[in-house]
Parts: structure tokens; C-alpha cells; sequence
């Protein structure tokens, strides 16, 4: 699947993307050594360190996209304050792809042969496009704001969290915990096609299986805006409950439309599928009432340190923008994007196989936001643990703990493929 992915988007950007086809690279671990007996390779220079970010700050995920990207620039801001890394500054250089595969594409083989590796790639479908060139050839660490299972096992994409599959187990079991779905009921999925939407499909498939329970699908596309008919068929069907992997828009109409001709079930989304600006729509009141959201952090308007002190900071950088989860997302890519690059420095090794190697010897990241993470396997997800969150409007980003962080024994199970 992803090889046709790949060809038919290379085909179709033929004139353009001459970087789809093979060609000579050093990411191969050579390089040149500066001054200091530091080895650099792409986007590393005596003085800095490029690194891209490939966003979606126009298009299906656009408030997610902004909020990533501005904190990922306030931390190479504080970054570059504080003396930049191993004697360079940082520089980040930034494509909106808006949701689009070939501007997504097309904004990788821009920036690959200029940058060190990625900050960011928003676009889980994108992301598996260029897979291939990023494992045989250009061999740049990325990081992206994306959570399939289908990216696991891969040296050079490592995902902060839990894949989306094993983040829909972890929804579903605190609607089993709660008593809210039992053996026997039907829950109903709606989701993206492609690589995000059937992964967590099959989380869900898998926690229905170990609970008893069945689930009734409904595939929706990325630019389907009203759930309608969705609610009617689940409706129809009888479900008891409902999880959403879909965007912000899609979560809102499904609440919305639920509420609005009395269907009264409770609904979990994805990390992705909420966005505080949604509480002041018309779906806001439905949203504050039964749905939920799954995530591997801490919401940012969390009383804890680590979110905390990123809100005033933030804040106090964008003081027009809103405060959402896609601020700690952002945030924690780029601090761990600088913690490898330290510890590449320690080790005299810039170029892209230092970095990837240094990757390997962080196992306890993050838990300031809620949870530790360990990227010393890249066949496994950084953790197996989710926070599950309810819309609250008094709380700065629209979201409040009800569960910490916590792994499912289904999850703990579950066979990561």
C-alpha cells in the first residue's frame, strides 16, 4: 500500500518532485569534522542547525498545525537565548502543506537535502508516502505529529506516544471502567480513511474483541464536514457509545448532530479530534456534556509544572492565540528533538546517524507532561499509557483530566504489528 502511495504520487509529481526517484545521499553516517572534532553532515554548519517542519496550518488539522509550529519556534527562541546547542544556533524552516499530499511531499524534498531532519510532519498518510526514501536513503530523524502503528519500526520516524490504536483501547476501556458500555453493546467508529483512521480502527476492533463487544464502522474522507447520516446509521444500529478518529470539525458534527435529534451516548476521540475553538460553536454545550479525548500528555491548562510553566510562556509569546493541546505537542518534539542533538554533541557526532543513534539512549522523556517516555526501541511506541480528558470551558485549552495517565490491560496485550 505504501509503495503505491508512493509511486502514484512521484508519477503524478513527476515534473516537480525528481527527489521521489534515487539518488546519492550521505546520510550514511560520513561527514565532515568542524573545528571542534564534531562530525556534521546535512543542515549542520559551523554555526547552525537546520531543522524542518512540515505543517497543516491550512487545511483539516490548520489550529493544530499553528499551535505546533509556535511553540516549536518559542522553543528555538529560549533555545538560541540560552547559547543554541553545541556551539550553533537553531533555525527552523517551515512548509504549510495545508492537508495536501502533494504540497506535503513536495515540501520534503525541499527541505531534506537542507535540514538536519524534521521537527514536525503533520499527516500520518503523508508521512508513510516518503517512508521508504526516509529509511533507504535520506536517513533524517523525524518526528511526527502523527500516531499510526504503521510508522513504528522505523529508525529514522519515531513516534512520541501511543499509536492510535493502542490510544482507542485505552478510550474504550474507560468507558468499560465506567460502566459505560458493557458485553454485549455495540460501539460505533467513525473515522479517516487511510493510515490514521484504520489503525485506530483496529484498536478498537481489538478492545471490542477482549470486552465482548462489536463495533459498527463508518468510514468518512478527510473533507467530510457533516455526520448526519453517520448519526443516523449509528443511531439506527443501536450503539451504546461512539469513538471518533477524525478531525476537530468531524468530532463536532458528530456531537452536535447526536445531541441535537437526542442521541445521548458518550463519545471518546482521538488526540487529534479536538480543538478548543469548538466550544464556542454551537456544538460546544454537546461537547461539554459526554465526550472525551485520549492523549499521551497533560492537556496544557493542567495545574502540573511541566504545562504550567509552557502556558505562561506561550502565552506571554502569543498573547492573540489560544491555548490548545498541539502547544505541548509541539513543544515536547522539539525539547526532545534537542535533547538527541545534545547528546549527538557529547558524542562528536552531527550528522543524521549520530543523531538517530542518540534517539536510541532516551528512555525516560517527558513525564513533566503527564507520563515517561523511552525511544530506546523503535519497533514500539514511546509508551503504551493514555490521559483521558473532558471539554471543560473554564479550564485554559478547553480540556481537564478524569483519568491519568494509564495503560489498559488490553493495551498492554494488544500485539503491536
Amino acid at each position: 500500500m505504501k509503495l503505491r502511495v508512493l509511486g502514484a504520487v512521484c508519477a503524478a509529481l513527476a515534473l516537480t518532485l525528481v527527489g521521489c526517484s534515487e539518488k546519492a545521499n550521505t546520510s550514511d553516517g560520513g561527514g565532515a569534522e568542524d573545528k571542534g572534532g564534531v562530525k556534521t553532515g546535512e543542515g549542520v554548519t559551523d554555526s547552525v542547525i537546520s531543522l524542518g517542519a512540515l505543517t497543516d496550518m491550512t487545511g483539516v488539522y490548520a489550529s493544530l498545525g499553528k499551535s505546533v509550529t509556535q511553540a516549536q519556534q518559542l522553543w528555538v527562541k529560549q533555545t538560541n537565548a540560552a547559547g543554541g546547542i553545541c556551539d550553533r544556533k537553531i533555525a527552523l524552516t517551515v512548509r504549510d502543506h495545508g492537508y495536501d499530499p502533494q504540497k506535503a511531499i513536495a515540501g520534503y524534498t525541499e527541505l531534506e537535502p537542507k535540514v538536519l531532519g524534521f521537527v514536525q510532519f503533520i499527516g500520518s498518510p503523508f508521512v508513510a508516502a516518503v517512508e521508504q526514501r526516509i529509511d533507504g536513503q535520506d536517513k533524517g530523524l523525524v518526528l511526527p505529529q502523527a500516531w499510526s502503528a504503521n510508522l513504528l519500526g522505523s529508525k529514522y520516524i519515531r513516534v512520541i506516544g501511543a499509536t492510535y490504536d493502542v490510544e482507542t483501547i485505552n478510550a474504550i476501556d474507560y468507558l468499560l471502567a465506567g460502566k459505560r458500555i458493557a458485553k454485549g453493546d455495540s460501539i460505533g467508529h467513525v473515522y479517516f480513511e487511510g493510515d490514521y483512521g484504520e489503525n485506530a480502527l483496529a484498536g478498537s476492533e481489538y478492545a471490542a474483541k477482549e470486552a465482548g463487544l462489536t463495533v459498527v464502522q463508518q468510514k468518512i474522507k478527510p473533507t467530510d464536514n457533516d455526520m448526519t447520516a453517520q448519526v443516523a446509521a449509528l443511531k439506527q444500529a443501536g450503539v451504546k457509545a461512539v469513538v471518533v478518529s477524525a478531525g476537530p470539525r468531524q468530532a463536532a458534527s458528530l456531537v452536535g448532530v447526536a445531541a441535537a435529534t437526542g442521541f445521548k451516548v458518550p463519545v471518546v476521540g482521538n488526540n487529534s479530534a479536538f480543538a478548543p475553538q469548538l466550544l464556542k460553536t454551537q456544538a460546544g454545550p454537546a461537547l461539554l456534556k459526554d465526550y472525551y479525548v485520549a492523549a499521551s500528555t497533560l492537556p496544557i491548562g493542567d495545574p502540573g509544572a511541566g504545562p504550567a510553566k509552557l502556558s505562561k510562556e506561550y502565552g506571554a509569546e502569543y498573547p492573540k492565540d489560544g491555548l490548545d493541546n498541539g502547544v505541548i505537542a509541539g513543544y515536547t518534539a522539539a525539547t526532545l528533538y534537542g535533547e538527541a542533538i545534545e547528546k549527538a554533541c557529547a558524542a562528536k557526532d552531527l550528522t543524521r546517524a549520530g543523531i538517530d543513534k542518540a534517539l536510541l539512549t532516551v528512555t525516560d522523556f517527558g513525564s513533566d507532561f503527564g507520563m515517561s517516555h523511552d525511544f530506546s526501541d523503535p519497533a514500539a511506541p514511546s509508551t503504551r499509557e493514555s490521559v483521558i480528558m473532558k471539554p471543560d470551558a473554564k479550564t485554559p485549552g478547553g480540556l481537564k483530566v478524569v483519568r491519568p495517565a494509564k495503560a489498559a490491560a488490553a493495551a498492554k496485550s494488544y500485539p503491536l504489528k
